[in-house]
């Protein structure tokens, strides 16, 4: 396409309107003696999808030739952290982790990033009974985000066993317990002092 998309697009309403036998004589010199322009379409004006693509391509155009896309940020430059497996949620999960944000998104990836976090949520529980319920709850929403109920894309996470959790818990629990201080306990300083 070598011309100019401004004056194909003019041409095509002009040939439309010719077609309709509306405009039945030249158009008249300008005072400098060259053939005016014709009028710019526009987007409110154009009355079939192939108006509305020649309106659109029309000002993209433009735009090219004013620099509106020159000097973009990451221009010319690979997206990073892309990869080299295809993940077709790619954008969705980097938006999540550079937002830093909780509990938006699909629910297969929501629970993707709960699975990675799972066991730093339960060490900081300090009930047992509080454990198993964690453990229940997560299993039950795994279960039903697997029935694809609420779309989205398929659900991978495995379920957690809640017996062998709770011994890691516990696990967890004890060897924070019985670690040894790596400061030594500091002495406490009387505030007053009786004479």
């Amino acid at each position: 396409m070598s011309d100019d998309p401004r004056t194909a697009a003019a041409r095509y309403l002009q040939q439309r309107a010719d077609a309709a036998g509306e405009n039945q004589h030249e158009p008249e010199p300008d005072a400098a003696g060259g053939v005016p322009e014709p009028p710019q379409p526009t987007l409110a004006s154009a009355s079939t999808a192939t108006d509305r693509a020649a309106v659109v391509e029309t000002a993209i155009q433009q735009a090219i030739r004013a620099g509106a896309f020159d000097d973009l940020p990451g221009a010319g430059k690979p997206i990073p952290a892309l990869g080299t497996s295809h993940d077709p949620d790619w954008w969705i999960r980097r938006k999540i982790q550079t937002e830093d944000l909780r509990g938006l998104g699909p629910v297969a990836l929501t629970l993707r990033v709960e699975d990675r976090e799972f066991a730093d949520r339960l060490d900081a529980l300090s009930r047992e009974s509080e454990v198993r319920d964690a453990i229940e709850d997560f299993n039950a929403r795994v279960k039903r985000a697997r029935m694809q109920l609420e779309g989205g894309p398929p659900v991978v996470t495995a379920l957690r066993d809640v017996e062998a959790e709770v011994a890691g818990w516990r696990e967890r629990r004890t060897a924070v317990t019985e670690a040894p201080s790596a400061e030594p306990p500091v002495a406490r300083r009387r505030w007053f002092r009786r004479g």
